[in-house]
Order: structure tokens, then sequence, then C-alpha cells
């Protein structure tokens, strides 16, 4: 049964749940609190502690690149065998260099409260520790640096991990007759969300975690899941006929959980408090984008206004193929990334950048592919660019979410009018090479190229309220009809015009609505 409870403003909620492991369905209690969603195996008769959260503080982070089992060494991808018998039952001393993004790229388990040593559980591939070539899961650490270990508690373990420094000494022993406790746990620990938080923002940083600092129940299995900037959505990754499932994907989209619950409304119930869970976390994440990013900005723009996730309809046939993209509106831009960025870095180079001054909303109705029967979540930007015109079809996963960034688009075409007032282009008028100028108060002025060094010429000026039609040939040419006896004015752009286009129709849009001339 499912508990919900108001708390600081963010939904809590507590039940069993099923999640998708290995193509499989297994039962799960699921703990929503506030900034994470914590899973927890169903309760083990031998009492073993199972530590899914990962040992050291930094190893939940798992191997850069990596994703999933294949990037995680364990007691099933390393079996006993594979160890050579001269490494058994000896000690051995390692040298592991910490990686500053890894740590030391082991998961641990064990313990003095589970009358266990401290065991290696899982080494994450091209990490710190598997680049020594010399741990092996189901290493006992007996000290860490002169830190004597084998009488500790699993915390003072993953303590004195985190204060070890860059250089960790560890002395191991490997223990051939340990490995069938380390290959203990219920699905949940098999569940694949082992990556690295991203730099900007701090995401899943253990320090910055609350649950981080609760004990683990000796009875189960837990995976804790940062739901800073994760995206939740429904019937993507998996066929939903029955309308049960919830798809929690992490920030660098290489990882997806999937929830079953019982029946379609506790699934929408579950999938409401998860996802407002997250949106209550987005002003937070902008915020430490914007001290991350300083006085750089982001791709060329200042500041971030909005951003999160949206389904994107993959161009084909196929009528329900969408893929999860992070879109971000700056006060001039609309940029697209595969994932949330890692790295500062990571922010100057979206995968699209389409200025908002060219772009315009052009559909918010009824659409094929909706999530929901009889609610339409999508909306569609058109962006004028010098290779034609971009089309893409997002999908949001709440009417109030649609709501949210269509006006957000809107305004942000206006927003970016105002701010960047006037645009100029070359032209050829009649033979003669001129320059096009298009401001947003004073409208269209044609002028003549200066040459040799002689001042330009005003050739025509007209008002924004004499355009009667405006049209192009989609190539290079620019038909503007100001009702003059001359009749229209043909204009070669020397490029394709449609940015220019969709520029004169932000300058009016925004100018309509600022004399509150739409509702």
């Amino acid at each position: 049964m499912a508990v919900a409870a108001a708390g600081g403003g963010r939904a809590q909620r507590s039940g069993w749940l099923e999640v998708l492991v290995r193509d499989r369905w297994h039962k799960v209690l699921a703990n929503l609190c506030g900034e994470a969603l914590v899973l927890s195996g169903e309760e083990r008769p031998d009492g073993a502690a199972h530590n899914g959260l990962g040992g050291d503080g930094a190893v939940c982070r798992g191997a850069e690149g990596g994703g999933g089992a294949a990037a995680v060494r364990t007691a099933f991808t390393d079996p006993p065998e594979q160890v050579p018998e001269a490494v058994s039952n000896k000690k051995r001393c390692v040298k592991v260099l910490k990686h500053e993004l890894g740590g030391l790229g082991i998961s641990i388990k064990g313990g003095k409260e589970n009358k266990m040593p401290i065991l290696i559980s899982k080494i994450f591939k091209g990490l710190a520790a598997d680049q020594t070539q010399a741990l092996y899961v189901g290493d006992a650490i007996l000290a860490v640096n002169g830190t004597d270990l084998r009488d500790a508690t699993h915390d003072e373990a993953v303590q004195a991990l985190k204060r070890a420094g860059k250089e960790v000494l560890l002395e191991v022993k490997y223990m051939r007759e340990a490995t069938p406790y380390v290959k203990k746990g219920s699905p949940v620990s098999e569940i694949g969300w082992e990556t690295p938080p991203p730099e900007s923002p701090r995401l899943g940083c253990a320090s910055a975690d609350p649950l981080s600092q609760l004990s683990l129940s000796i009875h189960r299995d837990k995976k804790t899941i940062p739901l800073k900037m994760c995206y939740v959505t429904r019937n993507m990754a998996v066929p939903d006929p029955e309308n049960r499932l919830i798809e929690v994907h992490s920030p660098d989209a290489k990882h997806t959980v999937v929830l079953r619950s019982k029946d379609s409304a506790t699934a929408q119930a579950w999938f409401n408090a998860i996802h407002s869970s997250v949106n209550e976390l987005i002003p937070r994440v902008i915020a430490e984008v914007r001290d991350q990013l300083g006085k750089t900005g982001i791709a060329g723009s200042r500041e971030i206004r909005h951003l999160g996730w949206l389904a994107e309809k993959v161009p084909g046939d196929n009528e329900k193929h969408w893929k999860p993209v992070l879109v971000v509106l700056t006060e001039k831009d609309l940029l697209i990334y595969e994932s949330m960025p890692r790295m500062k870095e990571a922010w100057f180079s979206p995968l699209h950048t389409y200025p908002l001054l060219a772009t315009r909303l052009v559909h918010s109705g009824p659409g094929k592919g909706s999530p929901q029967s009889g609610m339409d979540l999508s909306f569609a930007t058109r962006t004028g660019t010098r290779q034609g015109i971009e089309t893409h079809l997002f999908r949001t996963e709440t009417s109030r979410d649609l709501s949210l960034w269509t006006r957000s688009v809107v305004q942000g075409c206006h927003n970016s009018a105002e701010l960047i007032t006037e645009i100029t282009t070359s032209c050829t008028y009649k033979s003669q090479e001129c320059r096009l100028t298009i401001h947003y108060e004073h409208g269209f002025s044609l002028t003549t190229e200066p040459q040799d060094g002689a001042f330009s010429k005003t050739i025509a000026q007209y008002p924004y309220e004499k355009l009667k039609m405006s049209s192009d040939d989609g190539i290079r040419m620019l038909y503007l009809d100001f009702g003059g006896k001359d009749g229209e004015i043909q204009l070669d752009l020397h490029s394709c015009p449609k940015p220019i286009v969709f520029i004169i129709h932000s300058f009016l849009s925004a100018k309509i609505t600022r004399l509150g001339l739409v509702a």
C-alpha cells in the first residue's frame, strides 16, 4: 500500500513497486524522500547487509563512458577461478591513485556489524582500482594508508576511504571463501545507476545528498537514485499497453530504471509524485549552473531562463519513436543537448543551437503519439536557418509542463526581439549591392553599401504598418510589398531568406504583443 505525505513542499511517497532488472520484474519497496528515490530489495532471511550505494562515497560514479553491468567487474564477471592461486590468502599492498571524478572506483560490502571483513564487491572498469590490475572482487581490505580496518564497521571503512587522499595504499588479502557473500544481493544491487555525477550542477553528490548519511538497513539491499535532473517519463523505453509503467532516466542518458505499479491509477500517482520532486529541483539546478559557468555564460548567451527534459519526435514513419533531449532556453537561444553536460566545456557545445529571434511556435494542439489517450502534450517549433526551415516536435509529460514550455518559447522570442533590436544583412537590389536593416522600433531601411569612404545612401525606408505582405522563394529571394507605386521590392539575399522571414515575424509578433493586441 502506498503512503503519501506532504513535507517541505515536496511529494513524499512509499509503497511496493516492481523494477525491471535483466528482463525480469522484481518486487521492491520504493521510498520517495524529497531529492531521491530509494529502492529496497525484499527482506532476506540470512540477515546479510548489502550496500547498494557504493562504499567510498565516490564509487557510485562508476566507469566513465561506460554503462550498466558491462562497465562493472563483479563476482559474476570475475569468478574465483580466474583469480591466480598465488594471490589467494596472501597479504598484498596495492597503491591506487584516485581519479578526480571517479574516486577509487570500487564498491564495498561487509563490516563488523555483519561479522564480515570489508570486501571489495565491485570494481568499475577504467577507473583507479581497475587500472592497477592488482585488485580483485573478493579482496578483503585490511588497512587503508596504515589505518587498520580489520575491526571496522562498514561506515568506518567508508569514512577511511573518503579521507585517504589522492594516493591510497591498500593492504588487501583475497578471500576465496567470501565469494558467496560478495555474490549475495537482491536484484536491486544490479540496477545500473553507477554513473559519474556531472560537475555542473553537482548531481548525485554524496556529500550533498542527505540520504547518503542514513544508515543502511542490514536486512535489505538499497539503491538510492538522486532525482536532480533525472528525466521522468512514461511509454518511451518500454511498451506500456496497461499504462502501469514509470521510467526514470539518468541525467547522463545512459541508464533507465523502469518501475511497474499494480494498476494505472497507482502508476499515475507515483509518476506525479516523482515528477513533482524533479521539477522542484530545477530552480536550484539553474542557480548551480549559473554559478559554475560564471561570467563565461552558456554557448554564447549570458544566462539560462529555463531548462528541462522533453521527448523529441525522431523523424520517420514510426509515430511512437521519441527520444529524450535536454532543452535549454537562454535570453536569446534555444539549445538542445543529448544529455546533461558533466563538464563546464560541454555546455558550450550543444547538439543544436537555434536563435529564438528566428524561431516560432507553430503547433500546440492535437498530435499523434501522446502518452495518455485524450491528452495532447506536444508542441512544435520551426526555425529559419541558412539551410532552410528546421522543425522539431516535442512532447511534455503534463499539461502544466506544456503550458510552461510554450509560454517560455513565445516569451523568449519576444524578449529576444527587444534585446537584439536590430539585424542587418547584405543584399542586391536592382543590380546594386545594398544592406537591408530591420529595426524592432523603426521598421525597414534599405541603404547602399558605402564605397571609397563615402557614406551609405538611404534608398528606401518603411515602418512596419506599411508592410502589406512578405514572401520568399525559399532559395535566396525576399519579396516585400509596402503598397507603393513600384510594387513589391525584390531583394536577393545571396542565401536562404528563411532566417530574415522568421525574424520579421518575431519583430511583428513582439510589437503586437507589447501593444496588447493579442490575448
